[in-house]
């Protein structure tokens, strides 16, 4: 006897002997983990879907914080009657003033704060004055739409083209501690990485972190009460509106938008989804163990140790401070299949030890079952470990953390599954098994003839070559994108808000460019410039001269440009200042002393509302405000990105830098970033999985099959996911390692247990036959039920869900497919151990 079977039977003894104990100490433990399990906290929050790293993010901050990008929510406001009628105008006054009083709401902006410079009659002089208002102007109607609808301060952004929709812009009271806390943060992970011996760095660190973690989660419930405050507000009107016209379908809208929004919501779905289809996949893989065994013993054995497995990698999980993100909160399904596979077989080896020994006590046959899984087991979960671990090769915190989250949750189901299991089977007596649904529904038997046909072998080879051909064609369709309005389904109210505000309202997903001057040796002096007005300007403040001719020029091309680019809504920018003031000054251009005039006339309040969030003089650059439309299914992002960069970099030629930041930039990024790592990584994760291989099936034919077994239902899912136009986003892309996870604990329990039937029968079709009988019905059960349990998923309103259940639904049935017929087929054709070479099948027990 070796000294691994030594060890399996302490341990197997260990938890048959003194059942009480151990499953007291079980339980103990439990409960004191569980208990931490209200700490862990769902973060879903922008900041988790960014590179830790990108320098894109550090420049995202700079320009947040130097052109003092507010931050705001959205209202599309479309009323049953004409915008500028009296009702419209009472309501969105009404409306507006309700918001205002909603704690962290700074300011509302809405078209009856829009200064009417056009149709107000104004002259140029007059940009300096008071400019009136919709509640003070004198002007007709007819004019105060026709501005709207024209001038560049509005249209397609704070009303649509059709005069129907209008915008009420939410500006946010800012959170400045936020961002201390993120500077304080970085530069102390700085300091570490030039002195990893600083302890006072790392303490301090550590301090920051946690002060951080506190205040970050009192501002997202702040925010969360804040938007549910705002809806209610927006239910009322809703709720006024539909109840004045009950029986017309043109009432009043009115929908939300905004990035603070998208994070709420996603929490919300992520949450409901944790606990809805939890629950259903519980119930429903309840009842698939029912019916495969027909006893209660068996479902509530499996339900209890898998809700046990859950509640103490989910209480451990909060004691470490770890939390849940989008990403991340697929563990809890992941574990649940993972330990519903152990447990599975377990019961299986156990059934089929009583029927074998039916004279052995209670306490033998699980102490059997205990030992006789071990192997297998331990080796299934140290390999898919592997393939989680690929994860953590990413730079994103979320993808790391679910790497992590999955090796430790998996660990800890093999440990409490062998622990629970061997517990309670010894406390309960012996009870006849039934059989019924192995003998009347042998779907594993059907397979085995399958494998066992020499015919049927070809066609399943052809199939398979046919598969991985597809595979391979569908990979190549495959795109990599992320789209936030593509989260959700069509018949959401954040579906319909986003998309009402993107395609009516200027877009949903900002983008800000920035256009950086190239200092010249000598700054040429503005020639435009009296010589009286240049003594006088250079004297007050020398930042007037900053608008020359050479600026205003790259301004007003890259301001057409981008308003003129397919994918791009609203542009906000400095030229939009020049365009109307074009209007005042009886149609002639503003020169370099109109602007200079209007720089050093400004009072600080209106030259940080007109120029402060457009011009950077202290940094020579231009800042471009844009929104892209998110919802047109024809926008790839990283093509556009690059096309935009390109095309800006040769339109304002040598004479300036373009540097583009914002949501879209930092989410592309990620996803490219990601998708790196997981095509770079694939390679080490393959590799280490054949060396394992190799070393516990001590045969090298044996490690390439069981290689091409995992690698094919790879294919096939990324395949398919190709042919039916899926993109690879912050979820699907982890769709690799989930494959890989799940699809080696098949490949290693089979190749484990055909082995010992090779060696008994030594005969190859033999232990076929004798593998499908016993660990294919564990293989199967397993399947079926996750993919039951899992189908429910589909029903969702959250896209990422949806995803989720289907994929790891498709991911079952081709790893299904694959241990049962390929696997066998593939044994049988190329055996590594023939029944005439004695010798190799003496080998019982590699492992």
């Amino acid at each position: 006897m070796n000294k691994s079977d030594k060890i399996k039977q302490k341990l197997a003894r260990m938890l048959v002997s003194a059942p009480k104990l151990s499953l007291a100490l079980a339980l103990i433990l439990c409960a004191f983990l569980c208990a931490f399990v209200p700490k862990l906290a769902i973060d879903a929050s922008s900041q988790t879907l960014l590179l830790e790293n990108d320098k894109d993010l550090e420049l995202w901050r700079d320009i947040t914080k130097r052109y003092k990008i507010p931050n705001t929510l959205v209202i599309a406001y479309t009323p049953n009657s004409d915008l500028l009628s009296e009702s419209s105008i009472s309501t969105l006054a009404a409306l507006s003033k309700d918001l205002a009083q909603i704690k962290g709401v700074k300011s509302v902006f809405s078209m009856l704060d829009a200064p009417l410079f056009l149709s107000s009659g104004l002259k140029f002089s007059d940009l300096l004055g008071t400019i009136p208002t919709l509640k003070d102007s004198n002007a007709s109607k007819e004019a105060i739409k026709a501005e709207f609808l024209s001038s560049p301060f509005y249209k397609n952004s704070l009303v649509s083209s059709d005069f129907k929709t209008t915008a009420l812009l939410l500006t946010l009271e800012p959170n400045p501690g936020y961002n201390e806390f993120i500077a304080s943060i970085t530069a102390l992970e700085n300091t570490l990485k030039n002195a990893q011996n600083n302890a006072t760095a790392k303490t301090l660190l550590k301090e920051q972190r946690a002060a951080f973690k506190a205040y970050r989660d009192e501002l997202r419930v702040a925010e969360h009460e804040q938007i549910a405050q705002i809806r209610q507000v927006i239910a009322k009107y809703n709720q006024n509106s539909q109840s004045r016209i009950p029986h017309q379908a043109s009432s009043s809208q009115l929908f939300l938008g905004g990035i603070n929004m998208i994070a709420d919501d996603m929490i919300a779905f992520v949450r409901s989804d944790l606990a809805t289809y939890g629950l259903a996949t519980l119930l429903l893989c309840s009842l698939c163990l029912f019916v495969y065994y027909l006893q209660l013993r068996y479902v509530f054995l499996a339900i209890f140790i898998c809700l046990v497995c859950v509640g103490v990698a989910s209480g451990l999980f909060g004691l470490l401070g770890f939390e849940i993100t989008v990403i991340s909160s697929n563990y809890i399904a992941l574990q649940l299949i993972i330990t519903l596979s152990v447990v599975i077989h377990l019961i299986n080896s156990y059934r089929e030890f009583f029927r074998k020994k039916s004279s052995f006590s209670q306490k033998a046959i699980v102490y059997l079952a205990l030992k006789e899984r071990m192997s297998p087991c331990f080796f299934a979960i140290f390999t898919t470990i592997i393939g989680f671990i690929s994860l953590v090769f990413s730079d994103i915190r979320p993808i790391i953390s679910l790497g992590v989250m999955m090796s430790a949750s998996i660990t800890l189901s093999l440990i409490f599954s062998f622990w629970l299991f061997g517990s309670i089977m010894s406390l309960l007596s012996k009870k006849s098994v039934n059989t019924a649904f192995e003998r009347y529904f042998s779907l594993t038997t059907l397979c085995a003839k399958i494998a066992l046909n020499l015919r049927a072998r070809k066609v399943v080879f052809a199939i398979s070559a046919l598969g991985l051909c597809v595979g391979l064609w569908g990979i190549s369709k495959l795109s990599v994108e992320n789209s936030f309005i593509g989260y959700f389904k069509e018949n959401t109210d954040i579906y319909k808000g986003m998309e009402l505000i993107d395609n009516k309202l200027g877009g949903t997903v900002p983008l800000d460019i920035i256009i950086s001057f190239k200092k010249d040796k000598k700054e040429p002096r503005n020639s435009s410039l009296d010589d009286e007005f240049a003594d006088e300007f250079a004297s007050s403040d020398a930042a007037q001269y900053w608008f020359n001719e050479r600026r205003m020029s790259v301004l007003k091309s890259v301001n057409e440009y981008l308003k003129n680019k397919e994918f791009i809504g609203s542009v906000s920018s400095l030229a939009d200042l020049l365009e109307v003031g074009k209007e005042l000054n009886e149609g002639r251009e503003l020169d370099a002393l109109a602007l200079a005039l209007i720089y050093s006339s400004l009072s600080g309040e209106r030259r940080e509302l007109i120029l402060t969030p457009f011009v950077s003089i202290e940094n020579d650059e231009l800042h471009f405000s844009v929104r892209t439309l998110d919802s047109d299914p024809r926008l790839k992002r990283a093509e556009f990105l690059r096309t935009l960069q390109n095309e800006l970099n040769e339109l304002v030629g040598k004479d300036a830098q373009v540097k583009i930041s914002g949501a879209m930039k930092l989410y592309t990024n990620m996803l490219d970033s990601l998708f790196d790592s997981q095509i770079n990584s694939l390679g080490f994760v393959l590799l280490a999985f054949f060396a394992t291989f190799w070393l516990i099936f001590a045969s090298l034919r044996l490690a390439i099959i069981a290689i091409c077994i995992n690698i094919l239902p790879l294919i096939c899912v990324l395949g398919a996911m190709g042919l039916a136009g899926l993109s690879l986003d912050i979820m699907s892309i982890t769709i690799g390692s989930i494959s890989l996870g799940i699809g080696v604990d098949s490949a290693i329990h089979y190749i484990y247990r055909y082995k010992r039937e090779l060696a008994h029968f030594k005969d190859s079709k033999k232990a076929i036959i004798a593998s499908h009988a016993s660990i294919g019905y564990a293989l199967y059960y397993t399947s079926f039920a996750v993919f039951i349990g899992f189908g429910v998923m589909i029903s969702s309103n959250f896209w990422p869900t949806i995803y989720f259940g289907a994929l790891t639904d498709l991911v079952m049935f081709f790893m299904l497919a694959s241990s049962l017929i390929l696997l066998p087929s593939l044994l049988l054709s190329q055996s590594a151990y023939p029944a005439n070479e004695k010798n190799k099948a003496k080998t019982t027990n590699a492992v």
